[in-house]
Order: structure tokens, then sequence, then C-alpha cells
């Protein structure tokens, strides 16, 4: 019984590995991508003042994580702009969310619960691309484990990777959004699935590649539908790195990093009551000071 129920596991996880991405969770995952760009502020209105702008800025959030692994790879990072249904579907998906009368686009697809079905089948495409972007790496270069995490890694998460070069296109410099300084969740499963997916393809970890996508596909939608749904930026992680960052690295426990400190030192909040005072006056000032109290009396 469990030899039956282990081999239609597999045969699951096979028949899911082949389900083709294009159209239906590309288009999700375009949908997703465009949206998030909306919500980034003066983005609505960068696409009146300048649609090219935004257009380009929409491209590098569908297709962000092909021009990285691309130049890591030393390929031509246009290369990609060439499968021409991709780029006229990501572009519909665009000019749909930034353009349509009244929004009605905007507002379908931002929905809750049709944005969360968008969310999951965009972490389809992800977990997909990290698969590729190995195998890719390890047809040019066999032994370079590096290589192939760092080409995984950027496909998984290249948008997240290079939002400060698009930033730029939109007239916005924030290098203290810098995404490796500040890993999101996706970013953080990106490295680490793309440490799997390394370790599989050179047969290190006893699992089939099919297995694989499954479960960690399963993993990375059940946590992104659940935080998106709680409008959460925490990540699961998190409890896990608290164990083992303060061994390994010497971190406190449960610290932060120092911009927390100055954020809530800005606005006046908890660190601002235990703020330094400054250093007491010693003896002779105090004297110097009533000296003078008193030389202004007698004047």
């Amino acid at each position: 019984m469990e030899l039956l129920s282990a081999l239609s596991l597999g045969e699951l996880a096979l028949s899911f590995s082949r389900v083709p991405l294009f159209p239906v969770f590309d288009l999700s995952y375009f949908i997703v991508s465009i949206l998030y760009l909306k919500y980034e502020p003066g983005a609505v209105e960068l696409s009146r003042r300048s649609p090219v702008a935004s257009w380009i800025c929409a491209m590098l959030y569908c297709f962000g994580s092909y021009i990285l692994a691309d130049l890591l790879l030393g390929e031509a990072p246009i290369d990609y702009f060439s499968n021409n249904s991709s780029v006229l579907l990501a572009s519909a998906v665009w000019y749909m969310i930034f353009f349509c009368p009244m929004n009605l686009f905007y507002k379908c697809v931002s929905f809750l619960p049709v944005k969360l079905i968008f969310v999951a089948m965009k972490e389809v495409v992800r977990v997909r691309k990290i698969a590729v972007g190995i195998h890719h790496a390890h047809h040019h270069y066999h032994h370079g484990w590096f290589i192939m995490i760092a080409t995984g890694w950027v496909k998984g998460s290249g948008v997240a990777l290079m939002s400060n070069f698009e930033q730029l296109l939109r007239g916005v410099w924030k290098p203290e959004t810098n995404e490796i300084l500040h890993m999101s969740f996706p970013t953080k499963a990106s490295l680490y699935g793309a440490i799997l997916f390394t370790l599989q393809q050179t047969r290190w970890l006893p699992i089939s590649k099919a297995n694989l996508i499954f479960f960690c596909t399963l993993f990375m939608v059940s946590c992104k539908v659940f935080l998106t749904a709680t409008h959460s930026h925490a990540s699961p992680f998190d409890t896990i790195e608290g164990f083992i960052c303060p061994v390994l690295f010497g971190s406190a426990w449960g610290g932060h990093g120092d911009h927390h400190h100055d954020d809530h030192d800005v606005h006046g909040g908890p660190s601002s009551l235990h703020a330094p005072q400054p250093p007491a006056k010693s003896k002779e000032e105090l004297n110097e000071g009533s000296r003078k109290r008193k030389a202004k009396k007698a004047e």
C-alpha cells in the first residue's frame, strides 16, 4: 500500500513538473509582477508622464531574472526578448493594469481572493525557473557549484536583486533598500532553493528533480499565499535563523539592524527613551559657570 502511494506521488510530481507554464502560469506571473510595480510610489504618475519608461520598468519586473542570469553566464542579456509571445503578453498586462478604463482590470486582479490565485501560480513559475537556471548553469559549468547557486538564485529573485537599477529608471534612488542587505522571504527562499537544486543536480541530494520541484512548490505556494493573505512581511525562516545566526555569526538574539533603531529615533519611538545622555560637567566647569553668573550680577 505504501509502495502504491509512493508510486502515485512520484507520478503526480512527474506530471506536475511537465505542466507547461505558457500561457496561464506566465500570465499570472506577469500580473502579480506588474501589480507590485503599480504599488511602488510614483509608478502611476510615471506611466502618465513617460509610458516608455513605465513599460521598460514593467519588462524588468517580468524578465529581470532572465537578464541577470544571462549576464552571469556571459550570454546576451537581451536574448529573452526574442520570445515575442511572452513580451507581447507582458506588454498587454502592463497596458491593462495601468491604462484600462476605470481601472477595471486592476480592480479585478487586485481583489484578494483572485490575487491569491495569481500569487500561488507565480510561485509555481519561480520554482521552475530556479530548477531551469541550475540545469542551464550545470550545462556550462559541471563543477561550478557557486555558479549554479548564483544562477538559480537570480532566476528566482532577479527582479528584487536589480530593484535599485529599476528605481533609477523611475527617478528614485534608495540604496538603503538593497535587497541583499534586507532580504525578503522570496529572495531567501530562492537562495535556499538554489542550494537544494544544486545538490540535487550534482547528485548529493538523493531525490528526483520532479519530487524536489513538487515539494519546493508546495512550500513556496503555502508560505507566499499565507503571507499575502495576512499582509505580513515576516519570513518563515526567522525562527530558524534566530537560533543558527547567533551560533555561527555571533549576532545578538532577536537583534535587528542599526537601521531599525535609526527609524525609531527619527520618529521618537522607543529607542529615543534610552538615548545616551550628554556627559556630566566637571567640577571646574561648574565653578567657572558660577563665577560668570556672579560677574554678571555685579555688573
